[in-house]
Order: structure tokens, then sequence, then C-alpha cells
């Protein structure tokens, strides 16, 4: 997965974290989860706040 596969990231992270309210995460941590993710194959200094709020709000519609 890299940076700009918003949708799948956020259904990882759906699944990795079904106890976490999106709307409530930091992004550093919502950054640290996603380069943690074992599909994650990106330069991780490409997530800026940009692409963060779109992966948050994608896991927001997803949930």
């Amino acid at each position: 997965m890299k940076w700009t596969d918003v949708l799948d990231i956020a259904i990882e992270l759906a699944e990795t974290h079904p106890e976490v309210d999106p709307k409530t995460v930091r992004f550093v941590d919502l950054h640290n989860w996603v380069v943690e993710l074992p599909d994650f194959d990106d330069d991780h200094s490409r997530g800026g706040e940009r692409v963060l709020e779109a992966i948050q709000q994608a896991w927001i519609d997803e949930v």
C-alpha cells in the first residue's frame, strides 16, 4: 500500500483498531499506525497532513 491508497488504508485501520474512534486519533498516532501496517510500503516522510486528513475521513466514513 502507498499513501495514495487512502480507502485501503482506512479499511486496514478500521480492522486493526476496531476499538478506536477515528475522530479522536492524533495525526502523529495515525501516521505511526499507517506506516506500521504490514502491507504498507511507501516513503514514511510523504505522509503529510493532507493525506492523513483524507485517511482519517475515509476511516470515519468506513465505521
